[in-house]
């Protein structure tokens, strides 16, 4: 099968500089979103580190692939895979905290990050934080990622709807980050692809003014060459004001 990603990234109306980061890679199926948080120039670090930590992890430009696991007595190709999409976050996590703590003016800061890693036929994804993935196929749109935030916990503890969970002010608060949280946990899974899937990766930038509904009905009109751009656009017409960063990954026969 065939990978063709397109990306499209804004800073939006509000700040000079963007603490998005993200990274296409066809011909590795390495794809990555990451929303940094920090001072000034602290989230755009703090993003940064961390792609260019999972790059290096997950296409083997540091690291036997083989090494790179947490637990390396899982046998299961599936399993062994996402442990090395664990320990590269974890690997990545290590080495933001390193730099905020040895760096004044990098103190306190962390990202989001959320990782598509197509290989064997099936699309293995990986996510800490508020970046989510989906997955765009038959014309249904379905969210691959449950959000790490408070506001997703009093979602699944029926304390909270989804539809009002949008009006909250604290709905960004995460319990869990790359870097600033230390250690980390990602939820991960595998999917089987089929060829016209189209996955997209964003940052909260997306999700904030658009909703689930909005997102799948931009993705039946747009070509998937188009539909990260359009994304983007769309955000800031409905009043997105933070950075605002999409990924579209579409597959394709070979």
């Amino acid at each position: 099968m065939k990978l063709e990603a397109c990306a499209w990234t804004d800073p939006g109306p509000v700040r000079d500089n963007n603490e998005d980061s993200y990274h296409l890679d066809e011909d590795n199926g390495l794809f990555i979103v990451a929303d940094g948080m920090g001072g000034h120039a602290a989230g755009e670090e703090a993003s940064r580190l961390a792609v260019k930590t999972l790059r290096e992890l997950l296409t083997g430009e540091q690291s036997d692939p083989d090494e790179t696991r947490l637990d390396r007595q899982v046998g299961d190709p599936g399993d062994a895979l996402r442990e090395r999409l664990r320990y590269a976050m974890n690997q990545a996590s290590a080495r933001v905290r390193k730099e905020s703590l040895e760096n004044l003016a990098f103190a306190g800061m962390g990202t989001t990050v959320a990782v598509l890693l197509i290989e064997g036929g099936q699309a293995h994804v990986a996510h800490v934080g508020d970046s989510r993935v989906y997955l765009f196929r038959d014309g249904m749109l379905a969210r691959l990622t449950r959000d790490h935030t408070v506001v997703q916990q009093e979602i699944d503890a029926g304390r909270l709807t989804p539809e009002l969970a949008r009006t909250v002010p604290h709905r960004n608060y995460l319990t869990q980050s790359v870097g600033y949280h230390g250690p980390v946990e990602p939820d991960t899974l595998t999917r089987a692809i089929e060829p016209g899937d189209v996955f997209l990766l964003c940052s909260d930038g997306v999700t904030d003014p658009l909703d689930d509904a909005r997102i799948a009905t931009l993705a039946r009109e747009v070509d998937a060459p188009d539909l990260a751009e359009r994304l983007v656009r769309d955000a800031l017409d409905r009043g997105g004001e933070d950075n605002i960063t999409a990924v579209v990954v579409r597959i394709s026969h070979g």
